[in-house]
């Protein structure tokens, strides 16, 4: 079996960590996976949105493997496979598998299913909208052995939650709960693990059902406008608005309330 396997469900790109024996850590395989994935996914017009998950209910996903990617990096292991290679020889793998580098405008869902650790804490970070199980757990443990969490956490978290929550989350290093995790806006709901994938389910509808042009360019305008002036940012809103108003989806979406019926858009 894969360590990643990925499937398109109607429109909804399911990508599972593949290993939960290693707590579905990531290896040079999957990391080279993900940078594919990214670059296929944002290329596809069948992919409406992206699903990241874990296999089995004990990790979502443990962050680099330890045994193979981490010695890899360092100089400690050979590398032997085409992967390894691959890896090596691409500087800015970590920017393309957490989306620094590249702007991904399609949604993307995380259904986290146990614990996030490090990496695949930072990869549950670069998701839009995420879904936990119970019994979850985030860790980004990076200060305590010495290291910093470098994939996107240092400037994604202290923009998406409170300072001194990033802060503390950071600098400890300890981990914390799903309901914690809820309590400080760093994920959308906790349910039962039983109920993780209908609850994700049913977000998937949600989204396809609107037009796709639109969860583009609301996710691309959040983007570029980050942190930029608001004359300067009310600009970029204004060209998405523009080009958006264009498209056929546009007229199509009014036309269907006044017909009292559901849209069908097309991406067009």
């Amino acid at each position: 079996m894969s360590v990643l396997q990925i499937e398109n469900r109607d429109g909804a790109l399911w990508v599972t960590f593949n290993s939960p024996e290693l707590f579905n850590s990531l290896s040079p395989e999957s990391i080279c996976g993900m940078m594919d994935m990214w670059q296929r996914a944002e290329e596809d017009d069948t992919v409406k949105l992206v699903v990241l998950t874990g296999a089995g209910d004990r990790a979502f996903c443990a962050g680099a493997d330890l045994k193979l990617t981490i010695p890899l990096l360092s100089g400690a292991r050979a590398p032997e496979t085409e992967h390894d290679h691959r890896l090596l020889s691409t500087p800015d793998w970590l920017g393309q598998l957490m989306q620094r580098n590249r702007r991904f405008t399609k949604p993307v869902i995380a259904a986290i299913n146990g614990t996030a650790i490090a990496g695949g804490f930072e990869l549950a970070l670069a998701s839009d909208i995420r879904v936990v199980a119970s019994n979850a757990t985030f860790v980004q443990s990076e200060v305590k052995l010495g290291i910093i969490p470098a994939g996107g956490s240092m400037v994604r978290l202290p923009r998406q939650i409170s300072w001194c929550h990033a802060m503390e989350f950071m600098l400890t290093g300890d981990a914390i709960s799903a309901n914690q995790a809820r309590d400080i806006g760093l994920v959308n709901r906790v349910v039962a693990p039983q109920d993780l994938y209908p609850e994700v389910e049913k977000l998937i509808e949600i989204l396809k059902s609107n037009a796709p042009l639109s969860l583009q360019a609301i996710k691309r305008t959040a983007i570029l406008t980050s942190g930029l002036e608001l004359d300067e940012a009310f600009a970029i809103e204004d060209q998405e608005a523009s080009k958006i108003l264009l498209t056929e989806d546009a007229r199509e979406g009014p036309r269907a309330f006044a017909e009292k019926r559901q849209p069908s858009f097309h991406g067009s």
